[in-house]
């Protein structure tokens, strides 16, 4: 675990340290860059609404002392400020801030911030040191550049639906918000490489990212493939397409995943299934083979595996070298000593909340929570003092 002083000399160090970020955003993307962005030191003022703030605050439940644990999971470390961006009085505010921020992450409806006179032109004429960076759902130009859009719709649109699931079922979307967390780290990427350059240029600019162009980015290895033969992917559950054997196997009381990724490998599990002759099969001595005549080759692997249980295959693939995993549920995931050893989980200050820390350390070290998400408005006055309460 890290110690406590630890945690304190890394806060003291952190990469972004005097790094200055108005958020106004909402859900999941937008939060998710300036979260990251304050976990690596960054001080991160979150616009909202005043009364209901940030909707993700309803996402639930599950609810953690009144408030979404969506939105707890995003926002912590952040201040809020209760800005009604309709009002002058409130807009000339923001505007202050603006001008001595260093990075303005937003994702609200496209052309909201500009139809209130605070896109990236009008907020970089403020401050031109200021990066700002919008993220959208199918990107910043083209013909549906204005259209709306949540994490399952642009699944769909993508194609990340065609790909996903057994083939004997309706395609289907990936379970966690793949697109969403992914486009708040390449905003926040993009920010980072934005600052970078400021240094040298003393300017800032305009960063775009989408949930349509993660996607596509997830895809490319797939779209290569597309491009190249001009054929749809199949769906395989949990296989691969262009690697065999590389799935999860059944097994007397589950399911073993077995990443046998090259003929060696391939040659080992082989005689772990007791079936050695299998490896100089002239059906399947390569993997473009075993590509080819997978309908032949899995049924016999599977009939094999199904005789014995999960633990017996892992401890067997094990001893042979052979990359394997069981399919673990959440409860095992948290209990598993290898995520305790990593640290990752982190308890949110004043909130007794366990939540992933960043997937990131520095020195060994893994940036801290720091404190736990605002109420709304909580600290409008601390940082516009002008303001009726």
């Amino acid at each position: 675990m890290t110690s406590n002083a630890a945690l304190h000399s890394l806060s003291a160090t952190a990469p972004l340290a005097g790094i200055k970020v108005i958020e106004i955003g909402q859900n999941i993307a937008g939060p998710y860059a300036s979260e990251i962005l304050s976990t690596l030191g960054a001080e991160v003022l979150k616009i909202e609404r005043p009364g209901t703030g940030d909707d993700a605050r309803g996402w639930g439940p599950p609810f953690w002392r009144g408030t979404a644990t969506t939105f707890q999971a995003m926002n912590h470390g952040k201040k809020s400020l209760a800005l009604d961006l309709k009002d002058p009085e409130h807009v000339a505010v923001l505007e202050g801030l603006v001008r001595e921020a260093d990075v303005l992450v937003q994702n609200m409806r496209p052309g909201a911030l500009e139809a209130l006179g605070l896109g990236a032109e009008a907020m970089r004429a403020l401050n031109p040191r200021l990066v700002y960076c919008s993220l959208w759902a199918f990107g910043h130009k083209g013909p549906r550049s204005l259209a709306p859009g949540y994490e399952p719709m642009v699944q769909a649109f993508s194609g990340i639906f065609s790909i996903n699931g057994p083939e004997s079922a309706p395609p289907s979307r990936v379970g966690m918000q793949v697109l969403d967390l992914g486009t708040g780290l390449w905003a926040a990427l993009g920010c980072l490489a934005a600052l970078m350059r400021r240094q040298s240029t003393g300017e800032g600019c305009t960063v775009d990212a989408s949930l349509f162009e993660t996607a596509l980015g997830w895809l490319q290895v797939m779209m290569a493939g597309y491009h190249a033969t001009g054929r749809q992917p199949a769906r395989h559950r949990s296989g691969n397409p262009n690697v065999v054997v590389f799935q999860a196997l059944p097994t007397a009381d589950g399911e073993v995943v077995v990443a046998a990724a090259n003929d060696r490998l391939f040659a080992k599990l082989a005689r772990v299934a007791g079936h050695p002759e299998w490896a100089t099969d002239a059906r399947y001595a390569s993997n473009a083979l075993r590509v080819q005549h997978k309908a032949e080759l899995l049924p016999e692997l599977e009939t094999v595996f199904r005789g014995q249980p999960s633990q017996h295959w892992i401890d067997a693939l094990e001893a042979a070298g052979i990359p394997c995993a069981p399919i673990q549920d959440f409860a095992q995931v948290l209990a598993d000593p290898h995520t305790e050893a990593l640290g990752i989980l982190q308890t949110v200050p004043q909130e007794e909340l366990r939540i992933v820390g960043l997937p990131l350390s520095f020195d060994g070290e893994r940036p801290a929570v720091r404190h736990r998400a605002p109420a709304i408005g909580e600290h409008t006055h601390d940082y516009c003092p002008g303001l009726a309460p």
